[in-house]
């Protein structure tokens, strides 16, 4: 299987954006107003709903197309399930091997990383959250670099929703990177660099797993990271996006917005279909 250097520049392209936006979220937090809570809810409850809907409907069903013509169907099916469980559990023990406080998937208020937290933490612990924040996302965002760089190499449609997608699941995360360093050290330039920098392991883990699998990439492999990228997509939504939302907003106002993400993510796919 080959790529046109164009195809793969795009695909790296898209990566880079999801990943720097972890920037806008840090920009926000310094030099815009608090955003308002239900409009942030409704804007990760469609994150969530773009996601679930391409991984179920898109990338699932291209994975087992692939697997079934190396396979066969039965066989093909098979593998193309195993994997997707396998890339949930996958992003599962990552989520797991990372402290829950300073687990970007553990959602705090803003008032929890400033001085509003209760009891007080000092400069030094709260300098501490934020180079943790910023080293637990550099981690999360390697296997999200790489669903958004297979998806955009395979089908630049799906790969700029995909992209799109994770850069607004993002913005969050560099909001609690950037917050407690910036009250910890005073310094908007240190607090908006470590955001800015933790995003772009997003791009890093999308070179590595290229240049790793590049020469081995056939239907096969394609098909498996597919179906991998899949289940990792289904958990960041229902694990991350979905209790995000709803801590933010109300429930009803997320689960408007998973909809109205599917709507779009839907007639964006009959479009290009």
């Amino acid at each position: 299987m080959t790529y046109e250097p164009g195809a793969i520049l795009f695909a790296f392209s898209l990566t880079l954006f999801a990943g720097l936006s972890t920037g806008v979220g840090s920009t926000l937090a310094f030099f815009a107003k608090p955003p308002n809570a239900r409009f942030l809810a409704a804007s990760l409850g469609f994150s969530a709903g773009v996601m679930i809907y391409v991984s179920m409907v898109e990338i699932f069903v291209k994975a087992r197309q692939a697997l079934s013509a190396v396979m066969g169907d039965f066989q093909g099916y098979l593998l193309t399930t195993i994997a997707f469980f396998g890339g949930i559990l996958l992003i599962a023990i990552i989520d797991k091997l990372v402290p829950s406080y300073e687990n970007p998937h553990e959602i705090r208020g803003v008032d929890e990383m400033t001085c509003g937290a209760k009891p007080q933490p000092s400069a030094q612990n709260l300098e501490r959250m934020g180079l943790f924040s910023a080293l637990a996302i550099a981690i999360h965002n390697f296997p999200e670099g790489l669903a958004t760089f297979i998806g955009g190499l395979q089908d630049p449609t799906l790969g700029i929703s995909i992209a799109v997608a994770i850069a607004i699941h993002n913005i969050p995360e560099g909001i609690a990177v950037s917050v407690p360093i910036y009250y910890a050290t005073g310094s908007r330039k240190k607090a908006f660099c470590l955001s800015f920098l933790s995003g772009l392991s997003e791009p890093l883990g999308a070179l590595i797993g290229f240049f790793l699998l590049f020469q081995y990439m056939n239907d096969f492999v394609f098909g498996m990271l597919f179906a991998v990228v899949a289940g990792i997509m289904v958990f960041i939504s229902l694990d991350e996006l979905l209790p995000t939302a709803e801590k933010y907003g109300e429930h009803h106002v997320a689960m408007y917005g998973v909809v109205m993400g599917m709507v779009v993510m839907a007639a964006s796919l009959l479009m290009f279909a």
